[in-house]
């Protein structure tokens, strides 16, 4: 049995390090498989197998370092943070809490919650065009947004450009009823959730009547030049390949471009091709673009989310065995024949 201690400066780090109930504490002892106890009111001492105990030594120690910074810990950055200690990974959590995004509600301040996420956050300041590729609920426009938000609220853009494919309606969107902004709005549902947990719906009303904050379907991109602009292309894996490049030679000087997608979701009619797939291999070497790919380990929404895009992949694999094996039974049958 091996044991070491780490040390408590306070009654109130070492409350919210246990968590309520003791729920944060628990979940540390039974995903690492070490018991945790208090010794002398000042220290923990944390007993089991030697590589588990280094282990959580690491884990709360990093989690005391947020704590102190006077940040709250919750179970999701646990359960992540064990995740990455599982896969021998020397980051730590608190290096994601070094970095803050500053939006128009005072009281929100966003951060990224992977180490995935915080490749936006640095490529963003070193890139004009980022491309940000992954599966559902990675936070992929979310962040898109708060980063859009941040710059505007800095002054280092003049307006947010928000832009969509609108794929059921064939771009044209001439038969939906309204105006433009009724027709377009159900597709950029998404982008107006996340503007509504930063920003106070008056301002955002009054930014869009202004043309500060503009919404608007892809096809309505071609033949305008955006500059001083920060600009998403969002659900970008629904763009044929000739709208990509339409969408991207838009970009103007003073201008950013983040565009978000996921290649597993394409909802294209058969046989297009997206402009998101084959866009990586076309622009690869161009400095001031960078791709960042997402993976399921990224995933920030319920734990579920992150399940079923796991059974998925597995179902997918599984069809694609099955296909496989018909297909050299198939041809094994045409050469007896013959």
């Amino acid at each position: 049995m091996y044991e070491d201690l780490v040390l408590i400066e306070s009654q109130e780090e070492l409350r919210e390090l246990f968590g309520h109930l003791d729920t944060n504490i628990n979940l540390i002892c039974d995903s690492l498989s070490v018991n945790i106890s208090i010794r002398d009111g000042n220290h923990l001492t944390i007993s089991g197998n030697k590589k588990n105990v280094k282990q959580a030594v690491m884990l709360i120690e990093d989690l005391l370092t947020i704590i102190r910074r006077g940040n709250p810990v919750n179970l999701a950055d646990i359960r992540y943070q064990i995740e990455i200690i599982g896969q021998n990974s020397t980051s730590l959590l608190n290096e994601l809490y070094s970095f803050e995004i500053q939006v128009f509600k005072k009281d929100k301040i966003i951060r990224p919650k992977t180490f995935g996420q915080k490749q936006i956050l640095e490529k963003i300041n070193t890139n004009e065009i980022l491309f940000v590729i992954g599966p559902a609920g990675t936070g992929k426009t979310y962040l898109a947004v708060a980063l859009a938000i941040s710059a505007l609220k800095k002054k280092e853009v003049d307006r947010i450009i928000l832009v969509r494919p609108a794929v059921e309606a064939g771009e044209s969107l001439g038969f939906l009823p309204g105006d433009l902004m009724e027709k377009i709005d159900p597709y950029f549902r998404p982008l107006y959730d996340a503007i509504y947990e930063m920003m106070p719906y008056e301002k955002f009303q009054n930014f869009l009547e202004h043309g500060i904050i503009e919404v608007a379907p892809l096809a309505y991109m071609r033949g305008r030049t955006l500059n001083n602009s920060f600009i998403i292309l969002d659900d970008a894996q629904n763009t044929t390949l000739g709208q990509m490049k339409m969408f991207l030679t838009r970009f103007g000087f003073g201008s950013k471009i983040i565009v978000t997608g996921d290649i597993t979701q394409v909802d294209l009619p058969q046989k297009t091709n997206s402009g998101l797939i084959s866009i990586a291999e076309i622009l690869k070497n161009i400095q001031g673009i960078e791709f960042i790919y997402l993976e399921k380990k990224d995933v920030v929404r319920h734990r579920l989310v992150k399940e079923i895009i796991l059974a998925y992949e597995n179902a997918y694999k599984y069809e694609k065995n099955i296909i496989n094996n018909l297909e050299k039974n198939s041809f094994k049958n045409e050469n007896k024949k013959n």
